[in-house]
């Protein structure tokens, strides 16, 4: 996600540098300003201009390094960012502020100028270290939400719905098998020798006691015998009839 460009640090960088150039300029021009009674074709010595360049780039160091190092919690580690830095950035300052006074007053500017000039030089190098500071430091940034257009939602698909598979009654126990007795078949009762006599002398009442014998398998004499009980059988009825 690519953050917007922060606006105002070309001017802060701006300030940064000018204000620290004339700062610097300013130093070094006021140790050439020859002191009080100093005879003639005097020049400042070389440690009086690298000590000029030292102030305000100190107070420049001091301001960075009390903004931008980001310190451990706690009281010890509060009073040694405050109570070491801010008096090195302090007299860094206040150092600064006389010379660039003393400038002014060298080259013949009123008292009010002497006195409030010397804070825009400074103040601009240091405001604009601020706002340095201020906007190097990266914002959490979020997108404009934008309403996107509601397009339509692919209606879901439904599946169908498993039935589960009815459960099958259980299987019958198998039945013994009961085998059917056989059918006690009575026996056909034979007709007697009698009835087998008279039917045959039905047939064939002129046949003669040996015919209906052979003809049966029975003795001759037996036929006589039966022949006679169904003739008089028969003769008995109709005489009761008469």
């Amino acid at each position: 996600m690519i953050e917007p460009k922060l606006k105002g640090r070309g001017w802060a960088y701006t300030g940064a540098l000018l204000g620290g150039a004339v700062s610097v300029a300013a130093n070094v021009a006021h140790s050439y300003v020859p002191p009080v009674g100093s005879e003639q074709g005097w020049s400042p010595n070389f440690g009086a201009v690298v000590g000029a360049v030292f102030w305000p780039i100190a107070v420049f160091v001091a301001v960075e390094i009390l903004a931008r190092v980001i310190w451990p919690n706690g009281r010890a580690w509060t009073a040694l960012r405050f109570l070491g830095l801010l008096p090195v950035a302090l007299v860094a300052a206040v150092v600064s502020y006389r010379h660039l006074s003393g400038l002014l007053q060298f080259y013949g500017e009123d008292d009010l100028t002497m006195l409030i000039g010397p804070l825009a030089v400074d103040g601009l190098m240091v405001m604009a270290t601020g706002a340095l500071i201020a906007t190097g430091r990266r914002q959490p940034w979020t997108e404009p939400v934008t309403e996107a257009a509601s397009e339509p939602q692919p209606e879901p698909v439904q599946e169908p719905a498993v039935v589960p598979p009815e459960a099958e009654p259980p299987a019958p126990a198998p039945v013994a098998e009961v085998k059917a007795e056989p059918r006690k078949t009575t026996p056909k009762r034979q007709p007697s020798a009698a009835q087998r006599i008279a039917a045959a002398v039905a047939r064939s009442p002129k046949a003669s006691d040996a015919t209906i014998a052979a003809r049966l398998g029975l003795s001759e004499a037996t036929v006589k015998r039966h022949r006679r009980q169904a003739v008089d059988s028969v003769s008995t009825p109709n005489l009761k009839a008469a």
